[in-house]
């Protein structure tokens, strides 16, 4: 087991959770999803339960009953609960994936999934799990087009963002990567929580502050430790304070190739740009808000829902 140390953005993310006033409607996702891994093949059901059983913050769903409250003056009945698992299901298989790729040992403080049951297992459950969210939607065409569009975007993003590691891009490109990458899987929450497409612009633009956020806690983390948990930094991964650091070409020569000896360096500079991403990401909130009241009957749970996010890179 991993460190009993407290997580900063799972910490902070709980205590948003619980701010959004979702505890019942999550109570009954997590039975959903209890109930989908007793009925699962026995072969992947230990995978499964370790990939659910475990902390998770819900975040995705939380969005998907904000969006409906904001739009409906009916509860949240066991349809828009379905939804809400099937997308908490695509989020985990994400999170494998991701996982696998940056090689990461612990996840939520236990060991990673493929570090657990090695990767080919890993990887299957992946796609029992995908597979597992497309049935929950069976008989909901919107549903099933959504989780689809999901995949592919997410595909692509993350193949746009591998591809373009270690250039030193800038604000727009972060923007455009943060977009297809969180940015779609909060548009799909909100499609399927109004279960049509009017706040999929408001979506995206929470995605894309939430990506932001989790980017200034991260470098915040390596800066407090000196230059060690700078895992998007070993990889040239673009973050928004990144994004701002390489307008300087001497801190665009480090990024694009830094030795050993110049990734503390790069870190401390990178680390001085803290305070214009934050600005920036003041400047994304007012946007969702602003769209929020825009396109919603009843903005209130989406404007609380996005100065709540906003903590939590603070």
């Amino acid at each position: 087991m991993a460190p009993a140390l407290p997580d900063r953005e799972l910490l902070k993310s709980d205590d948003i959770v619980r701010a959004e006033g979702f505890e019942a409607e999550l109570e009954k996702l997590k039975g959903n999803l209890a109930n989908w891994i007793d009925g699962a093949d026995q072969e992947l059901k230990p995978l499964l339960e370790w990939q659910f059983l475990g902390r998770s913050k819900y975040f995705r769903p939380v969005t998907l009953f904000a969006c409906h409250q904001a739009v409906s003056q009916e509860g949240h009945d066991d349809e828009v609960i379905r939804r809400a698992v099937a997308v908490e299901m695509m989020h985990n298989v994400s999170l494998i994936v991701d996982d696998i790729l940056d090689r990461s040992r612990y996840r939520r403080g236990i060991l990673t999934l493929h570090c657990r049951f090695g990767h080919l297992p890993a990887l299957m459950a992946s796609g029992f799990i995908a597979a597992g969210a497309f049935e929950l939607c069976r008989s909901y065409p919107f549903g099933i087009e959504r989780l689809a569009e999901l995949l592919k975007r997410l595909a692509a993003a993350e193949a746009l963002q591998w591809r373009l590691r270690r250039q030193p891009l800038g604000v727009e490109d972060w923007r455009h990567i943060a977009g297809e990458d969180t940015g779609t899987m909060f548009e799909v929450c909100a499609c399927l929580g109004t279960g049509d497409q009017r706040l999929r612009t408001y979506g995206r633009l929470l995605g894309m502050l939430y990506h932001g956020c989790d980017d200034v806690g991260d470098t915040r983390g390596a800066v407090a430790l000196g230059g060690g948990g700078d895992q998007d930094l070993r990889d040239g991964i673009l973050t928004l304070p990144a994004a701002f650091a390489i307008r300087d070409p001497e801190v665009a020569i480090l990024f694009a190739n830094p030795t050993e000896t110049d990734r503390k360096v790069l870190v401390s500079k990178i680390g001085a740009a803290l305070e214009e991403a934050e600005r920036y990401l003041d400047q994304l909130a007012e946007e969702a808000e602003s769209e929020a009241k825009r396109m919603a009957p009843n903005p209130e749970p989406l404007i609380k829902l996005v100065r709540n996010t906003r903590r939590l890179s603070m």
